[in-house]
């Protein structure tokens, strides 16, 4: 082969990276856009409201929403071409709004952001639950926001192919990781609440606890079979606080994409021994980080008012926590998770 071949076959492969890389820079650099803010509707027996956060270049200003305000700019035109679609699953009884710190972090990065309301395990209803099909249908809710934008000629267009990640916190982040893992066992779940006693805020959350009474066993929620819930389309996945305890080990030991795991320090609702850490301890090459002193919420948006739930409230933190400073980091590590992670 002659030289000036080998160099043909070299330029055409450089060319394409130097393509990629001006793609990143012509979506934006650090903080280059304000977050834009909308709303669609994935319909179905159980629509889904889904919150979109994307990059504008119109200026953002505060908006109430609840017991949040994130800075966004309703309705404002996105810009041409995005970084990439991140899915946002929060967390049991949550919001879509919960995670606007992170989700309008995002957006100011270049990326669209697509955080649904969970149907029937959200702040006015957690009646999934105790549906028996809960770990299932959590997943098929993600997977059906992802087809829904992805079919939208208004954000379609804008999104490159195969740049998709998932962020969650709790059962989000089981939510997340289910579309890696791509199997899930819920009887795991049953199991490990009828033989340990140090895991109980995930217990009583679902009710899955039966130390014997004639009446907590017929409480017990239905059995639901291993569920196959992966999606291929999502290529990297941040999981915050998450459920792990219904991933055999097996089936986390196949993962083949980028995962994190972040756990709290002092989380009272999971034990992470279970969770977080038995996921990052199974996940071929995830990248883990205990948060030192933080509880279960230091993922969330503080919120502006008292959220009492059967969780705690997410407002709260362990004394001494500096909940601010650490989502300024947590920001930053998000983005630059996906910058890096995604092909």
């Amino acid at each position: 082969m002659s030289i000036q071949r080998s160099l043909s076959g070299l330029a055409r492969p450089a060319l394409r990276a130097l393509g990629a890389l001006a793609l990143l820079a012509a979506v934006g650099s650090a903080q280059a856009f304000q977050a834009g803010f909308r709303t669609l509707t994935v319909a179905g027996p159980d629509a889904i409201p889904v919150a979109l956060f994307y990059p504008t270049e119109a200026p953002a200003r505060t908006v109430p929403m609840g017991p949040w305000s994130p800075q966004v700019a309703p309705g404002a035109p996105a810009v041409a071409r995005f970084k990439g679609l991140i899915l946002l699953s929060h967390g049991t009884g949550g919001s879509e709004i919960g995670h606007h710190n992170l989700t309008s972090r995002l957006a100011q990065e270049g990326y669209l952001v697509a955080a649904p309301r969970h149907p029937h395990d959200d702040w006015q209803d957690r009646s999934l639950v105790r549906s028996g099909q809960y770990f299932g249908e959590r997943a098929r809710q993600a997977s059906r926001v992802l087809d829904a934008v992805l079919a939208d000629p208004a954000w379609a267009e804008r999104i490159p192919a195969g740049r998709i990640g998932a962020l969650g916190h709790s059962a989000g982040g089981y939510t997340v990781l289910a579309l890696a893992v791509g199997a899930a066992e819920p009887a795991r779940a049953g199991a490990h609440c009828r033989t340990v006693r140090d895991d109980p805020g995930f217990c009583q959350l679902g009710q899955l606890s039966a130390p014997g009474a004639a009446a907590a066993a017929a409480a017990e929620p239905p059995r639901e079979g291993p569920v196959q819930v992966g999606d291929p389309r999502v290529r990297a996945v941040l999981a915050m606080a998450p459920v792990g305890v219904v991933f055999a080990p097996e089936a986390l030991g196949q993962v083949r994409r980028p995962v994190k795991v972040y756990t709290a320090e002092h989380d009272a609702v999971l034990n992470n021994r279970y969770h977080g850490q038995y996921v990052a301890g199974a996940v071929p090459g995830a990248q883990s980080e205990t948060v030192p002193g933080a509880g279960h919420f230091a993922f969330m948006a503080a919120p502006q008012m008292s959220l009492r739930s059967d969780a705690g409230d997410p407002g709260e933190d362990p004394a001494g926590f500096d909940r601010a400073a650490f989502q300024a980091r947590l920001a930053n590590e998000v983005v630059e998770f996906f910058n890096r992670s995604l092909p």
